[in-house]
């Protein structure tokens, strides 16, 4: 078993790169050597103020270099670190901060009016800390995180961890239920980097581009750039715009995205008035990609397309499909290996069971489980919870999944988005992949509502191109050709938008929500 933290992966980036540009933000470039040594300021500065190993310290953080500072300080100081996104409720980030105990928040300027407003209902947070450009701004008691740094020296006192201690609790996006609290120790952590290196096909200075929240799936990507030397280039927000003209003037050479927003640069107008030459490898997960938009985005921007899938419970990596396995001659094939999740890293053990835990056959669906090195501990005060998701070492998903004879596995479903219809058991991403495949449809999603004989019936939600026209006889036909008269929805209601969670899944919850109102249950 390895025997490294996290703090001691950055102490190591900053050893060897020293002079070596590491973070870039607008007009701000920092070095390996700065970057370590503001961490060991704020470092020293924790200590100074009596925070100590073991306490809770939420994030509530824009994209920001000094969003990396107080990850190495956080981790080597051998406290907790809490991330909250930035697009959850204010009632969310109480919930999530007094269940988890937090001692200290840090947080952006731009957040400053919904902390004033959270501060009375919190629980245990004594600490303020601000990352602000005007200090003279500051509520009264709080902390000015450059001051901080600015005013302690980086000589702070050495803490002992064990790679079992914990780095971090990352809430669940909480779209059913309240929030789970996933526990991830130093070990899960450094083995999630480990496997990412392996598989995902980072090399040696990498210019990696970040507009995707720090505080989750984005950062899970900063170490293996920088453990190879690699520079990252930090922006603050997506926008198609800001990160065509990053990659042009950067020379940016790899990047993460979600599918939505490969969708918003494959509609953007201007797209081919930019140089994109240096880009080879854009990372792309945290939910299903349409097959015919992934082919889309191959002939737009070439092979340079790497998947992950994975959960909070298990980081990024439980399987991948790398960028060769993304370059298929056959278009048959193509589209099937385009509609799959990859093959299991090398590092998880897969198996797919039934409702009775019996693993099934090849081609047969079953729920995801996986034992593997990067595995949560468990869920923060809900023994009840981790119990029904670890069982013998292995961590039920709760995905639904197929193999093929190759290895590849096919995810049709959450298990909590599947449809029973008069028995039979439907998955909208099948309808949904059917859907993309129409030219005029821009985004689609497939969910179960009330059906007083068959307790649910398929119904799809569209989002059409702009200028294309299509009816919902035309849509229904269309995927009944395709899959049947079962799988076809029974309504298609056209919107403007389809609603996401804050790490930009869609939010079937929501969309349930409209036609299930004054129900007991969501589905039947």
């Amino acid at each position: 078993m390895i025997s490294m933290t996290i703090a001691d992966y950055y102490d190591r980036c900053v050893d060897f790169f020293g002079e070596r540009i590491a973070l870039t933000f607008n007009d701000q470039a920092y070095t390996y050597n700065e970057m370590g040594e503001k961490a060991n300021c704020f470092l020293n500065a924790l200590q100074h103020l009596g925070v100590k190993k073991g306490n809770k310290i939420a994030f509530l953080m824009a994209n920001c270099p000094e969003y990396v500072f107080c990850e190495y300080a956080v981790a080597k100081n051998g406290c907790i670190r809490v991330p909250l996104a930035v697009l959850l409720s204010s009632t969310d980030h109480i919930y999530m901060m007094n269940q988890a105990e937090c001692t200290t928040l840090i947080y952006h300027e731009r957040m400053a009016g919904r902390v004033k407003e959270m501060i009375p209902q919190l629980e245990t947070v004594k600490t303020f800390i601000c990352v602000t450009e005007d200090p003279s701004t500051l509520m009264e008691g709080h902390l000015d995180l450059n001051s901080l740094i600015k005013g302690h020296t980086p000589e702070a006192e050495a803490v002992e961890i064990d790679p079992e201690d914990l780095v971090g609790i990352y809430y669940t996006g909480g779209t059913t239920g309240k929030p789970k609290g996933v526990m991830l120790s130093h070990r899960a952590w450094v083995y999630t980097i480990l496997i990412e290196m392996l598989e995902m096909g980072f090399g040696w200075e990498e210019v990696f581009l970040y507009p995707t929240p720090l505080t989750h799936a984005g950062g899970c990507l900063m170490l293996p750039v920088l453990l190879r030397g690699g520079r990252c280039v930090i922006i603050d927000h997506f926008d198609p715009k800001l990160f065509l003209e990053t990659v042009e003037r950067e020379k940016v050479t790899m990047s993460f995205l979600v599918p939505t927003m490969i969708y918003v640069l494959l509609d953007y107008p201007d797209l081919k008035k930019y140089d994109l030459g240096s880009l080879g490898n854009v990372i792309y997960g945290a939910s299903a990609i349409a097959p015919e938009r992934l082919k889309q985005a191959i002939n737009t921007f070439g092979p340079i397309f790497t998947q992950l899938f994975g959960q909070t419970e298990a980081p990024m990596m439980i399987s991948v499909l790398s960028r060769e396995e993304h370059i298929i001659d056959d278009p048959e094939r193509e589209m099937r290996i385009f509609s799959s999740a990859g093959r299991p890293t090398f590092h998880a053990e897969i198996r797919l069971l039934d409702e009775k835990g019996r693993e099934v056959e090849r081609g047969e669906s079953g729920e995801v489980v996986v034992r593997c090195a990067n595995i949560m501990h468990g869920y923060f005060k809900n023994p009840e919870a981790t119990a029904e998701t670890i069982k013998d070492g292995w961590l039920h998903t709760g995905d639904i999944a197929k193999q093929d004879e190759e290895g590849f596995l096919y995810i049709v479903d959450r298990k909590k988005d599947m449809i029973v219809s008069g028995g039979f058991n439907i998955f909208p991403r099948e309808i949904e992949d059917v859907l993309f495949e129409h030219p005029a449809v821009k985004r689609a999603a497939a969910i179960g509502v009330p059906h007083e004989k068959w307790g649910e019936e398929v119904k799809a939600i569209v989002v059409l191109h702009e200028g294309q026209s299509a009816t919902e006889e035309e849509l229904i036909l269309f995927v009944k050709e395709r899959k049947g008269s079962l799988m076809a929805p029974k309504t298609v209601e056209f919107w403007e938008e389809i609603p996401l969670t804050n790490l930009g899944k869609v939010d079937k919850k929501a969309m349930r929500a409209k036609f299930w109102e004054g129900k007991e249950r969501l589905v039947s």
